[in-house]
């Protein structure tokens, strides 16, 4: 046995790991990278400017939207560089103290971007249900306070994890299941008793993604029974096609995340590749696919984009 494993010191280093049964340099895996993660970070950056410079723009929905492109952003820039420095240059080794800062905002993010959906629900049915106070109730002042709840509460949820992985000791394999750090992922290498670090987690599990995604399904409901409500048909589906581009963008989160706890759980007799697709999908989809929904769903945004590729400028 190999004084790794011997000793009962934490590793000083995580290894992490790419697609199993890859070559170490996977030049495969390079380009399909590069297009998803520069695709991220322009897609979410025009959304960003074009929000910001469009003053007809500036209503609460696309202020929501704007929280979506930023945190997708944030969520995309936690993952990159162990991302980058696996698949391309076969840089495996991370530092504990790095893994669990980046297990931290994995995990923030993620938990703000539910948030986000939620937020944006409640806009979509504010804006069916009351649309003569729209924007009286949605004012800048709401907007930022319901940002501001949605970052401080994934906070709060997330910061005691760092804390209970640090006081764990490894004294086993330093190998980790992704090329990313992930607490579920580094719990399980801890020859010690992880219970309170499983049950932590499952209750920040339910007390975010769980209870979320309850509220989007009764928000929903709400706004179904808002839109059957309205006497004109197409007035109906106007208000129903307003909320298709976040209804895509709710699939996008927990269609992944779902499928990705399912093979965790019922899925162990399945290829390793198959869990590191599943968790992959869950982390790179939604930030690469959200602002494309968007701008091809929205029309101001749509022409917006149309007219900055065309004209090299935004405005009317």
């Amino acid at each position: 046995m190999s004084p790794v494993n011997q000793t009962s010191h934490n590793h000083q280093t995580f290894t992490l790991t790419g697609l199993p049964g890859m070559p170490e340099r996977d030049f495969l895996m390079a380009l399909p990278l590069f297009l998803l993660y520069g695709t991220t970070l322009l897609g979410n950056l025009i959304i960003l400017v074009i929000i910001k410079i469009e003053e007809s723009l500036h209503e609460p929905m696309y202020y929501f939207l704007a929280m979506l492109a930023a945190t997708d952003l944030s969520l995309s820039l936690s993952s990159m560089p162990t991302m980058i420095s696996v698949h391309w240059f076969n840089w495996r080794s991370i530092t504990f103290d790095a893994c669990i800062t980046q297990m931290f905002f994995i995990h923030t993010f993620g938990g703000v971007e539910s948030g986000v959906l939620v937020a944006m629900a409640f806009d979509r049915f504010v804006a069916i249900r009351f649309p003569l106070r729209y924007a009286t109730i949605l004012t800048h002042d709401v907007i930022g306070k319901i940002g501001a709840v949605v970052l401080l509460r994934s906070v709060s949820a997330v910061l005691p994890v760092p804390f209970l992985i640090k006081r764990l000791p490894f004294c086993h394999s330093n190998v980790l299941s992704h090329a990313y750090c992930l607490h579920q992922d580094a719990m399980r290498l801890a020859c010690a008793d992880t219970r309170i670090n499983s049950i932590y987690g499952l209750l920040a599990v339910i007390f975010i993604i769980v209870l979320d995604a309850l509220i989007l399904l009764i928000s929903y409901i709400l706004i179904l029974q808002a839109v059957l409500g309205i006497a004109s048909r197409e007035e109906k589906l106007k208000a129903l096609n307003t909320c298709l581009s976040h209804i895509c963008a709710v699939l996008l989160f927990y269609v992944p995340l779902i499928g990705m706890t399912l093979i965790h759980r019922f899925g162990k007799h399945l290829s390793p590749v198959v869990h590191s697709l599943m968790a992959n999908v869950y982390l790179l989809l939604p930030p690469v696919l959200n602002p494309i929904v968007y701008s091809v769903r929205t029309k101001q945004i749509r022409k917006r984009i149309v007219r900055m590729f065309c004209r090299g400028k935004i405005g009317p």
